[in-house]
């Protein structure tokens, strides 16, 4: 039988994939504990699928939806947004939503 660790249990260093994303800070005082929303954050936005892999192992589906959910997955983009949208069973209407604020901000016109 199989037992999942407790999340209080859970290795709190990041594998080199992960820890490769965050160029722009101190690597080494990343923690899974204590940063998760940036570093689920920057995974979902630039990661590889490594990252996604270990990401999936490490926090719930319940929690990638909260994350969606509280950011309107504002830093993917629409094809990434709809592949989260079937794989989590967002609801479609919201991730369309999320797509048309994107398309209307000024500055994703601007860079796109």
């Amino acid at each position: 039988m199989t037992m999942t660790r407790p999340d209080t249990q859970k290795p709190s260093r990041l594998p080199a994939d992960v820890r490769a994303l965050f160029w722009d800070i101190d690597r080494r005082c990343l923690s899974w504990r204590r940063d998760r929303r940036m570093i689920i954050d920057r995974i979902l936005s630039h990661g590889g699928w490594k990252s996604i892999v270990w990401l999936r192992g490490m926090a719930s589906p319940d929690e990638l939806r909260d994350w969606f959910y509280r950011t309107k997955g504002r830093s993917l983009d629409p094809p990434k947004l709809r592949f989260w949208e079937l794989k989590l069973g967002l609801p479609h209407r919201l991730v369309s939503g999320w797509i048309a604020e994107m398309k209307n901000n000024p500055w994703h016109r601007r860079c796109r």
